[in-house]
């Protein structure tokens, strides 16, 4: 992200910028922290709006094109995790007007009364979103969140420390061929879930008795794996500190424009698919504003700046349309069709699906 700073903001950015890099870098200390598109210009906003938002997941001229746009302000605060933002909006909106939960959470914060209706009637650039994204069963018919990126876990490798193409969970979960080279997500939902996706089972279901089979797994592997990562696994391939690793397929084209020697690939036994959410939180303080930036950042321009900086897939039809051939037709920004019909979105299973889920890795770790 190139957005002037605050004089609170860190000077040392992350080399290769994800959704949580600096904060994964900074700890607990650094939420909170804000950016501002127009920070050090004369000019000051008519109003200010309050985006909460992961790091660096903004288009390089997002702020400061929207604030021109609009005399709007943004002041954008940061969050490390999608626990981290429910845990902060759970007892009440200390202010934010635009947030991105991914879509499990966009169902657990409506099903909780933390997400406000959206008025389409001033979303209008929402005729720009490609027809697969126009509804989704996390939130039909789109009453409370638009989509902003959509992603899909696999793993990222090094092409010539590996056998092949490893196209199968089984070299990070279940075996001791790269051994001490391994890197899987900290995050426990998702590693729960893949893990059950692995092992056969239904990742959309709580089943106690598949989490403990996959606690019995991980405990196995736990000794062939060198870290549990905070979705930096692309920065660990890169640097050489791991071979192969979990992380999301714009993290990994992210670090592929610099070393032609990593790769990813979706596993043949399917995948999670994600879209992070664009929704204005109950109780925002400017909710009008809110509309207007989130028609903002679906319009082309915008959408395509997004795009370019931080090489997610974009949902924006329009957006893509102003892409280059090097991100429209990258199949690791765009898996096969055939690679994403194995893969689902996560669905909220209710409070004790995730406080199991926290428990399984827990003990995973202290094992």
């Amino acid at each position: 992200m190139t957005t002037t700073p605050t004089p609170a903001m860190p000077t040392v950015m992350p080399a290769h910028p994800t959704r949580r890099g600096i904060l994964a870098g900074l700890g607990a200390a650094a939420v909170g922290i804000s950016f501002s598109g127009l920070a050090g210009c004369k000019k000051k906003p008519a109003q200010t709006l309050n985006f909460y938002n992961w790091d660096t997941y903004v288009g390089k001229n997002t702020l400061s094109g929207f604030e021109e746009a609009s005399d709007i302000g943004v002041n954008m605060s940061l969050y490390s995790n999608n626990d981290e933002l429910f845990a902060k909006l759970r007892g009440g909106n200390p202010g934010y007007d635009v947030i991105v939960p991914g879509n499990d959470f966009v169902q657990r914060m409506a099903r909780a009364g933390m997400l406000m209706p959206l008025d389409h009637a001033q979303l209008p650039n929402m005729k720009n979103i490609l027809p697969r994204f126009q509804d989704a069963p996390f939130d039909p018919g789109r009453k409370y969140a638009v989509p902003y990126t959509w992603l899909v876990l696999g793993i990222g490798y090094r092409k010539s420390k590996v056998d092949g193409v490893p196209d199968s969970w089984k070299w990070v979960l279940d075996s001791p061929r790269y051994k001490g080279r391994i890197a899987v997500l900290s995050d426990a939902a998702d590693l729960c879930r893949l893990t059950e996706i692995y092992q056969g089972a239904d990742m959309n279901r709580f089943d106690k008795g598949a989490l403990a089979k996959v606690q019995d797994l991980l405990i196995r592997q736990k000794d062939n794996i060198a870290t549990f990562h905070d979705d930096n696994g692309q920065d660990l391939l890169l640097s050489g500190d791991c071979d192969i690793v979990i992380e999301y397929n714009g993290d990994i084209a992210q670090v592929m424009r610099e070393d032609k020697d990593l790769a990813f690939v979706v596993p043949k036994e399917g995948s999670i698919l994600q879209s992070d959410q664009l929704c204005i939180p109950a109780g925002a303080p400017n909710p009008k504003a809110a509309h207007a930036f989130i028609n903002y950042l679906l319009s082309a321009q915008a959408g395509a700046d997004i795009a370019r900086t931080i090489r997610y897939p974009t949902p924006n039809g329009a957006a893509l349309a102003l892409m280059e051939p090097d991100y429209r037709n990258n199949p690791v920004i765009f898996p096969p069709e055939a690679a994403l019909a194995r893969c689902q979105y996560a669905t909220y299973l209710g409070e004790d699906a995730y406080r199991a889920f926290q428990d399984t890795i827990t003990r995973v770790r202290a094992a």
